[in-house]
């Protein structure tokens, strides 16, 4: 079998999501600016034809004090033996409103695709509060509630919910519960992270869903960082050819630039 991988450090041209793929840059961080990219992959060829590339793309804006801008992008294409199986791209953008006290407000846009549970888009926006329950130089703990309206248009009409049958386009209200925390092990040489949502849709059609992500970060020299990340996904309502739950282990690098 001939085969060779490729994986490194790369800019932001495959812009944009899945969520999320490494400890996320925070908005409470007193820095002007900051700025994170990264791309990993895979490539192999001969008996089994192979392509994964996986980017991401941080910014966080500080420049007005009280008014905080942060946006996410992620992207994952993957092919096997010329099959598409993934080709997504995930932007979640928030705005905060001096996010450097104990209880901050924020509101926030996500806009999706998600080729393998057939999403041909996804967006939702809303208003939702945070508590920084834990604020320190070496671990930080964050829980968030908010109230968002969804509108998800799919490739396929048949879901595994019978009553949404006939219809390529679900809109509903949720309400979310997120956790978010990281924390410097090993003299602070490694920086261990993990997050979770909760989204139960409301209505009175059972419509839910839940993310976990865990993952460590590990410098290499001067902002550059090896990362390792383990995400689970469940959606509840999904098309009647698509499985409710994904499970993907991912590794590459990271740059991080602070100022």
């Amino acid at each position: 079998m001939k085969a060779f991988e490729i994986g490194g450090l790369a800019f932001f041209l495959l812009h944009i999501f899945s969520f999320p793929l490494q400890a996320q840059l925070n908005e409470s961080d007193t820095a002007k600016f900051q700025f994170r990219a990264g791309l990993s992959g895979a490539l192999q060829q001969g008996n089994v034809e192979l392509l994964v590339l996986r980017g991401r793309l941080e910014i966080v804006s500080n420049s007005q004090k009280s008014l905080v801008f942060k946006s996410q992008n992620n992207s994952l294409y993957q092919e096997f033996s010329g099959f598409r199986a993934d080709n997504d791209i995930n932007s979640r953008n928030y705005l905060y409103w001096k996010p450097f006290k104990k209880f901050y407000p924020f509101s926030m846009i996500y806009l999706q695709t998600n080729f393998r549970r057939e999403v041909a888009f996804r967006g939702f926006g809303g208003l939702g509060y945070t508590w920084q329950v834990v604020q320190k130089a070496k671990t930080n703990l964050k829980l968030s509630a908010s109230l968002v309206y969804e509108s998800t248009r799919f490739r396929n009409d048949q879901f595994n919910e019978s009553s949404y049958n006939g219809d390529n386009q679900i809109s509903l209200a949720r309400a979310t519960l997120y956790l978010y925390a990281w924390h410097r092990l090993a003299d602070s040489k490694l920086r261990f992270f993990y997050s979770g949502y909760w989204q139960p849709g409301l209505e009175n059609i059972p419509n839910n869903r839940f993310q976990l992500d865990v993952g460590m970060n590990i410098p290499l020299w001067k902002g550059l960082n090896a990362m390792i990340q383990y995400s689970f996904s469940h959606e509840q309502v999904v098309t009647s050819s698509v499985l409710p739950d994904d499970r993907i282990l991912t590794f590459g690098l990271s740059y991080q630039l602070t100022k």
